[in-house]
């Protein structure tokens, strides 16, 4: 997939106001309020700004954050890690590799396998569900 480059205009037109707000200028959805917090089924969830693929639902756990979290990427190269210095505290920010958009942020607080806990905003992110 080629990168996908649009001017704030083209970004304000194809998202929500509230998909805007999180993707492009790197807010938060508030916890245990997002669409796929609780969500347990199959399926792919790619990125609500360009649809690149970002996560298989197989590595969604209940972290107990109130943001969806994952343990892994679906291929390292989906997503970009970024630190992030805002509100007083070192983090490291995701953003999707194809079109920039924030997606949330990882921690090293995550479950078996990788120990990681992408920690991320339901708005950023649209379902793909598995077709048996």
């Amino acid at each position: 997939m080629s990168k996908v480059v649009k001017s704030e205009e083209q970004w304000r037109q194809d998202l929500t106001p509230e998909q805007y707000q999180i993707l492009r200028r790197k807010g938060t959805e508030r916890p245990f309020t997002g669409e796929y917090e609780k969500y347990k089924g199959d399926g792919v969830f790619i990125c609500a700004g360009c649809g690149q693929a970002l996560f298989d639902a197989t590595t969604k756990y209940n972290s107990g954050s109130g943001w969806p979290s994952f343990y892994q990427p679906i291929e390292d190269k989906a997503v970009d890690e970024h630190s992030d210095q805002t509100l007083g505290m070192t983090r490291v920010e995701v953003t999707c590799s194809n079109c920039g958009g924030h997606l949330g942020h990882v921690f090293p607080d995550g479950p078996r396998p990788t120990g990681q806990r992408y920690c991320i905003n339901s708005l950023s992110l649209k379902l793909d569900p598995k077709k048996d």
